[in-house]
């Protein structure tokens, strides 16, 4: 069985999240989107910080997502306006998890595959459905990266894809908590 195969369901439950079909409605809300932008920069980050200095990201062209996706974020917040976006406990936890696992390349390569080849899949949707230029879903070469990912993948990195399956659900969840109740 494949990687996407063992991580097949996590990867439909984390799709199911309301949080989603808002992403993929074409109405967000630029300040409910751009704060989420805000929420994954950290993740980001950090990840490709870690998988960096492990050696994870050589050979991938154009990985790096933490700074488009702050480029987005620029773009669409007014601090005037909008004061500080809310930094949701996900966040911290994801960090903390991150760092928990820093020294093994497997792991880390996990959640690459999860969120780099998400931007690369779905991402391309979801591009066209939110405010915005939506840097973080533009690669240079998107099949150079899809393959180079796939390279490194391997089976057993299957239980840390659903532990950042679960996180990105978490995130999801916790960006419902400030979607305006109509």
């Amino acid at each position: 069985m494949s990687l996407k195969e063992l991580t097949k369901e996590a990867h439909t439950q984390a799709e199911k999240s309301g949080f989603v079909k808002i992403l993929f409605s074409g109405e967000i809300d630029p300040k409910l989107y751009a704060t989420f932008l805000k929420n994954l920069h950290p993740q980001y980050e950090i990840l490709e910080v870690c998988a960096m200095a492990r050696g994870v990201l050589t050979g991938f062209p154009d990985a790096r997502r933490s700074p488009s996706i702050n480029a987005d974020f620029e773009e669409l917040w007014n601090k005037e306006t909008y004061g500080d976006p809310k930094i949701l406990p996900v966040v911290k936890r994801y960090i903390d998890h991150i760092m928990s696992i820093m020294n093994d390349p497997n792991k880390l390569m996990a959640h690459v595959y999860v969120r780099h080849m998400g931007d690369l899949a779905g991402g391309q949707m979801i591009a066209k459905r939110v405010p915005g230029s939506g840097r973080m879903y533009q690669f240079s070469d998107p099949e150079g990266l899809k393959t180079a990912i796939r390279a490194k993948l391997t089976d057993d990195m299957a239980d840390e894809a659903k532990i950042c399956f679960q996180f990105a659900r978490d995130l999801f969840d916790e960006m419902m908590t400030l979607v305006p109740n109509e």
